[in-house]
């Protein structure tokens, strides 16, 4: 029978605007409560300590979702299409399968080809802030940080450009599955529709993808052989709609919570302006203070014992990865943001085998971003207090962030 602490505590409390504002109150609450605690409302363990998290995400199976039966015993066959999809992601696989299309997807993000995208990084943030700097004004979401990685994703991807925009809606609509645990029935039509849509779109692109598209993982799939076969169509399209989701979603959210996060934190906005050189550690305590993915999930492999707490085989455990990295047995002084933070290894990007491959790419947009911020935008001020984050548990950004500012004579 649950209990009024288990109520106040469970993570479905994220559903809630006023939760979602501040959810470090709750996970800290959760920590110092019960690092891993089983959440009646969620039917889930749901572990917010570091250590612990670490054990969760190397030794745990990433193999959770369910069955067609189990949709259908519930009566939630509407969301078969959306689980067929989610049983061919890498992100829910383990062993050589995960590996193997792990590997495939990764080859479209090689470092080498990372590093080449600086120039154009750099060029379309300083194009996005062009069409804005006259007039003293932007919403930093809709007008710099959605774009830019909507761009960068499009060239590593392989997808046309002038269709970026409209397959970043599509992605965005997605995302609600992947960040929420419960689905709003009225949206379940729109996500549908924006399920479909990618899917033909992505399907059209695989067809003849030396003729749209430039060389990435559209063409790498293409290409692809496993066991001497070509990759189903299918399973190309549902792991480039994990890769949409992934590399887009957490980088708006970097640059757009992170700077807010520096213009709440005066000082070390100030810090890291007049210092670029602490740039790569201010990203990294930029990820690991306000993580733009919030929590994952993991199914336990066999009956065992966490933190004291007997699990049995196939329970559900989600991993707050927010909530671990402000872990104080983990890092000193955690709600405190330190630029120059050297021991930091945060689990913004998860951690062994299912570590985001995107991670560099995501980073070095951000080395990039803040820098060209700092010189284009001068004295930034919030235009409107009332911040307003996405009804999203899992993928942490705000829905706008309008500023005015002044316009730099070195442009």
């Amino acid at each position: 029978m649950p209990t009024a602490i288990d109520k106040d505590l469970s993570l479905l409390r994220l559903l809630s605007p006023e939760v979602l504002t501040q959810p470090h109150v709750l996970y800290k609450a959760l920590r110092e409560y019960d690092p891993v605690h089983w959440d009646p409302y969620m039917h889930a363990w749901v572990v917010t300590s570091y250590r612990e998290s670490v054990q969760v995400l190397s030794d745990f199976s990433s193999e959770r979702i369910p069955s067609a039966a189990y949709l259908e015993k519930l009566g939630l066959t509407v969301m078969s299409p959306f689980s067929d999809m989610m049983r061919m992601q890498m992100m829910f696989m383990d062993g050589p399968k995960h590996k193997q299309l792990r590997g495939i997807c990764a080859s479209a993000f090689m470092p080498n080809r990372v590093e080449k995208l600086g120039e154009t990084i750099a060029s379309a943030a300083n194009g996005l802030l062009d069409a804005v700097q006259a007039r003293g004004q932007l919403d930093l979401i809709a007008d710099f940080a959605d774009p830019l990685p909507s761009i960068v994703a499009a060239r590593l991807i392989g997808i046309p450009l002038e269709d970026r925009e409209q397959v970043h809606l599509w992605t965005r609509d997605l995302s609600e599955l992947f960040g929420n645990f419960q689905h709003d029935p009225e949206r379940l039509t729109t996500l549908l529709q924006s399920l479909q849509s990618a899917k033909s779109y992505l399907n059209g692109l695989l067809r003849c993808p030396h003729e749209h598209t430039t060389a990435g993982m559209v063409q790498a799939l293409s290409a692809a052989r496993a066991d001497g076969s070509p990759l189903p169509h299918d399973e190309i399209i549902a792991n480039i709609v994990i890769t949409l989701i992934g590399g887009h979603e957490t980088t708006t959210n970097l640059i757009a919570s992170g700077y807010l996060t520096l213009m709440r934190n005066q000082n070390a906005f100030e810090q890291l302006h007049s210092h670029p050189e602490l740039m790569a550690t201010a990203v990294e305590e930029l990820l690991r203070y306000e993580s733009p993915v919030q929590h994952t999930a993991r199914i336990a492999p066999c009956d065992l014992e966490l933190c004291g707490k007997k699990m049995a085989k196939g329970d559900r455990v989600v991993v707050v990865l927010a909530a671990a990295n402000r872990d104080p047995a983990r890092f000193v002084d955690p709600d405190n943001l330190d630029l120059a933070r050297v021991d930091n290894r945060h689990l913004a990007f998860g951690w062994a085998s299912h570590f985001c491959f995107g991670a560099a790419l995501a980073r070095m947009e951000a080395q990039i971003a803040f820098p060209i911020l700092f010189r284009r935008l001068v004295n930034p001020r919030l235009s409107d207090p009332r911040l307003i984050w996405r009804q999203n548990a899992g993928l942490r950004g705000l829905t706008r962030l309008p500023m005015t500012f002044e316009t730099s004579s070195n442009n």
